[in-house]
């Protein structure tokens, strides 16, 4: 039995893993079409490596907004991991130097794949699993994505300035559409954030809208009851 949950845990992370590492190729054209270089689009993914937050960025710069509008959005997005990481901290019991790497590893889809194994030890499986395989794969694409896209002369003419924006859509779609009632406050939440920095375009420079409609989400999850 042991040996089955596990197996199935590999599975679990291997098709996680490569089914979202692959679209680190989008990560790529879209942060070159922004006017990011091939390496600041690699170093984004070796040391973000978390793919919200990362198109978020893209897409604010793409949009006029500075580096620090897009920075600050992405860090914004990115408090969702610290909270995963008081869940996941005792469940994958690292500790010394190993905590570091399994904090960075700590994201959607490696706590997805841990919390739905059934014991502990395939837990673990499946975040080392997901963990490795996606981190591979996503730095992996990214790359492939940013050099093909700085070889176009003009990336805008193709379109790609779309590639971050509907990318970031795709992630977040199964969960707003899954059905019962934490896909519903998900779905209220988005409707709410975006509503709130249409309002605010007119008034703000290119990436504080973005800024404001994530910290009135962030209020929100934060005071919602758990």
């Amino acid at each position: 039995m042991d040996s089955t949950t596990r197996s199935s845990a590999v599975r679990d992370g291997l098709g996680v893993g490569i089914a979202v590492g692959l679209s680190g190729v989008a990560f790529g054209a879209a942060a070159v079409t922004a006017g990011l270089s091939v390496a600041q689009a690699c170093v984004l993914s070796l040391f973000a490596f978390t793919g919200a937050s990362q198109f978020a960025m893209v897409g604010v710069v793409a949009g006029g907004g500075s580096l620090v509008a897009g920075t600050a959005g992405a860090l914004l997005l990115g408090v969702r991991n610290g909270l995963y990481g008081l869940r996941m901290s005792d469940l994958l019991g690292a500790r010394g130097w190993r905590r570091l790497p399994t904090a960075h590893g700590v994201i959607d889809e490696t706590t997805a794949v841990a919390l739905a194994q059934p014991d502990t030890r395939s837990a673990r499986t499946g975040f080392l699993v997901t963990f490795v395989s996606l981190y591979l794969i996503w730095n992996a694409t990214t790359l492939l994505g940013a050099v093909g896209t700085s070889q176009v002369a003009d990336p805008a003419v193709f379109g790609l300035d779309v590639v971050g924006p509907a990318t970031f859509l795709a992630i977040l779609w199964p969960r707003l559409t899954a059905g019962g009632a934490e896909s519903r406050t998900l779905r209220l939440i988005a409707a709410g954030g975006a509503v709130t920095a249409l309002a605010a375009t007119p008034f703000a420079p290119p990436g504080v809208p973005v800024l404001i409609a994530a910290v009135a989400v962030l209020a929100v999850i934060l005071r919602s009851p758990k």
